[in-house]
């Protein structure tokens, strides 16, 4: 059996409705994945099944999600190595352990333009930071400024498809699939 992490793009149904995380640990039973935990309820799953192809993988999640809630949303699967992987390399750990809430890394379905980085500091206040890390994109955003213009640029269109951790939820979900 092999260790997996699971990403919503969005959990948010309409109407003010969001997924519920026991639905969506149910969810992931009926399609005979083992041991589905969540963490907090922003749409992150853990859970075991047979080493299988990633693609594959996000194709039966995202079928079943909107067979189950009515509505498509984008799913990206990584291996536990590959999570591991992925927090090993942040390369913001200073800022990570003053404001973990301030980092973060979007996750991406295939790996982001070579060129994001430098597009992105178009968008960046003085005080603000990205880097591309084997494809995925980390970013630190400002605590003085409400709103960052660098969050919104880092959409679908201008990177592909993908979906945003803070630092606290990827360290957290490193902790649960290194066990």
């Amino acid at each position: 059996m092999q260790t997996y992490v699971a990403l919503l793009y969005s959990i948010i149904l309409g109407d003010g409705r969001r997924v519920v995380m026991s639905d969506l640990k149910a969810m992931a039973e009926g399609l005979g994945l083992k041991n589905p935990r969540t963490l907090v309820a922003t749409g992150n799953l853990v859970f075991e099944a047979r080493a299988s192809d990633i693609a594959r993988l996000e194709q039966r999640l995202e079928t079943a999600f909107e067979k189950t809630f009515g509505r498509h949303v984008v799913i990206i699967v990584r291996t536990a190595e590959d999570w591991l992987k992925l927090a090993a390399g942040n390369p913001f750990p200073a800022e990570s352990a003053e404001t973990g809430d301030q980092v973060a890394v979007r996750i991406m379905r295939q790996p982001a333009p070579t060129d994001s980085v430098a597009a992105l500091q178009a968008y960046a206040a003085e005080d603000e930071k990205a880097d591309c890390v084997d494809g995925d994109i980390w970013v630190v955003f400002s605590r003085e400024r409400p709103s960052s213009r660098l969050l919104a640029a880092m959409n679908h269109k201008r990177m592909g498809i993908g979906t945003t951790r803070n630092w606290n939820t990827v360290r957290r979900l490193a902790e649960m699939v290194g066990q």
